[in-house]
């Protein structure tokens, strides 16, 4: 295990079990729905990734350390919730700590994902590592979402997918001329200025709408009310 895999998966691990605590926070559940959303949240992903390539038992379950971080983080999130007084500014604080491990979970674990497929099948050089990358990325979070009765983000909200797909097609374009740190660190640093981006102005992918209906030229002169 390279030490540039073991920062991003420590980093992923860490972040997506403090998104899956504030979710479970706020969804008022109780410490053992915490622990199960912080848990599945950060290594949900990369147990799907490790099936689809063989991988078994997944990582996560043949070297426990990544669970008891994930678990770690969680009791972590409730000794401190349990102190805070909420209000608005804690609230923005609480958002603002979501979206800052939502976004370091997913470039974390979208390059984690990519270097899996790249390692193994060296002979693909696109398809397979941006489509682990994207489900390492993505996976925890749709899990934790569907838990906690929400739409995936990913389904409905900011550039969230497209941002783990970008940071890997670069990562799979610069490979050939870059070392593998590098390459991590570069579709790292893709996928977290994709998705600052996104939340900082606004970006959102096309939402199909149907057209308003005309109204008739007596409907339009009705008085209102």
């Amino acid at each position: 295990m390279s030490i540039t895999w073991l920062i991003f998966e420590t980093a992923g691990t860490i972040a997506f079990a403090l998104s899956g605590s504030l979710v479970a926070l706020s969804r008022r559940m109780d410490i053992f729905g915490v622990a199960v959303l912080a848990a599945l949240t950060a290594v949900g992903g990369g147990m799907i990734r490790d099936v689809l390539i063989g991988a078994v038992p997944p990582r996560a379950l043949a070297d426990p350390v990544w669970l008891l971080l994930a678990l770690a983080v969680a009791a972590a999130a409730c000794a401190v919730f349990s102190f805070v007084r909420l209000s608005r500014k804690s609230r923005r604080v609480f958002a603002f700590f979501y979206n800052l491990s939502d976004t370091v979970g997913l470039a974390a674990f979208s390059v984690t994902g990519a270097a899996a497929g790249f390692y193994s099948s060296p002979q693909s050089r696109f398809v397979l590592p941006v489509m682990l990358g994207l489900l390492t990325g993505v996976g925890g979070g749709v899990l934790r979402d569907l838990l906690a009765q929400r739409v995936p983000v990913v389904l409905k909200a900011d550039v969230y997918a497209l941002a783990s797909i970008g940071g890997t097609l670069a990562a799979c374009t610069a490979r050939p001329f870059l070392s593998g740190g590098q390459t991590a660190w570069l579709g790292f640093a893709v996928v977290a200025l994709l998705r600052t981006c996104a939340l900082a102005f606004g970006w959102q992918l096309y939402h199909p709408r149907p057209r308003a209906a005309k109204k008739s030229p007596v409907e339009r002169n009705r008085p209102k009310g």
